[in-house]
């Protein structure tokens, strides 16, 4: 049966971790980070599951009431958050192109293929390769280090200066690089990939610009067998009225890549593959709410939800403080 792993910091700032089985939920003691217990697992020679296990069992927990407390934090995180890396790939889902594809379209007004659509039909005849055999190379951006992890309920904030703040609700894979630069996966978190697609519609090769942005994981941590669909709703809600709301599917029976496909062209580079890092790697969505026409506003509520996790993922809109003007300096030494 599979898992679920959650971090607690309680009113004290004692930390925990929660392994959950079905609808109970127990402290498994003596670890205080995922992190750590995925370090001693690795040390050990043991799947996390049996980690988990070798802990024995603690006091049982209410999630729903905790989460509601505030007191649930991002499932991973470094105690270094400069050897945490978000990264992603996008245009990996059956019917991820229409979106793009659609504002590409409008952009540049012309009938020719895009390159979006180019690069997703490539996908759709290699993407999922034979075992043992290279597929073709998704599309792949670098979204910041662990400092843009925002917590489950904590506001993902627009820096001052974006056009837009925008959901994307998808599944992310959390990875610990081994001693002797083995990449495990622990396991697959809900996220929302927060984005700013005004600016990716001005011109696609601002991409990398839009992508640069605070991101939020769902507070479990889902480690077993890899779900091969996976269902669920996003959501935005407006001064307690839901706003838009649509269902998305993840998983790889609705992607044009393998799991395996997307990880071997993200690990393949050596500098992905730094001993004691960790990886947050978001494996893309067909679903967003700026292709319906919704522009998000602050105090918005993002909410995302799907089995196989138990917990909704939600956060609110927030922009940071400062000009949208306001020039960076650089001072010469």
């Amino acid at each position: 049966m599979a898992i679920r792993l959650l971090q607690h910091r309680a009113p004290d700032g004692a930390r925990s971790v929660i392994v959950a089985e079905g609808d109970r939920a127990t402290i498994v003691p003596g670890v205080e980070s995922v992190h750590a217990l995925a370090t001693r697992a690795i040390e050990a020679g043991q799947s996390l599951a049996d980690a988990v296990r070798a802990c024995g069992a603690g006091d049982s927990v209410d999630l729903a009431a905790e989460l509601a407390a505030g007191h649930i934090l991002s499932p991973i995180d470094h105690a270094d958050p400069a050897h945490l890396v978000m990264a992603g790939t996008g245009l990996t889902h059956l019917g991820s192109a229409e979106g793009r594809d659609k504002m590409h379209r409008e952009a540049a007004a012309v009938e020719k293929q895009t390159d979006s659509m180019r690069m997703f039909l490539e996908g759709v005849e290699g993407g999922k390769p034979a075992e043992g055999q290279v597929g073709q190379q998704p599309e792949w951006f670098y979204k910041g280090d662990g400092s843009q992890l925002v917590a489950p309920g904590d506001a993902l904030t627009m820096p001052a200066f974006t056009q837009d703040g925008g959901e994307e609700p998808e599944l992310a894979g959390i990875y610990l690089i081994g001693p002797d630069g083995t990449p495990f996966r622990l396991g697959l978190c809900l996220a929302n990939e927060f984005s700013d697609h005004v600016t990716e519609r001005h011109n696609y090769l601002w991409l990398a610009h839009s992508k640069l942005r605070q991101a939020s994981l769902g507070p479990e941590l889902y480690v077993g067998d890899i779900p091969d669909h996976v269902e669920g709703a996003s959501r935005i809600v407006r001064d307690g009225k839901t706003l838009w709301e649509k269902p998305f599917l993840s998983g790889e029976a609705n992607m044009s890549h393998t799991l395996a496909n997307l990880e071997h062209h993200h690990f393949k580079y050596a500098l992905f593959r730094r001993p004691g890092d960790i990886h947050v790697h978001f494996f893309g969505t067909a679903t967003l709410s700026f292709t319906d026409g919704v522009r998000t506003q602050e105090g918005d509520v993002f909410e995302i939800e799907a089995a196989p996790f138990t917990l909704p993922l939600r956060n609110p809109l927030a922009r940071a403080e400062g000009a949208a003007d306001a020039v960076t300096t650089v001072k010469a030494l």
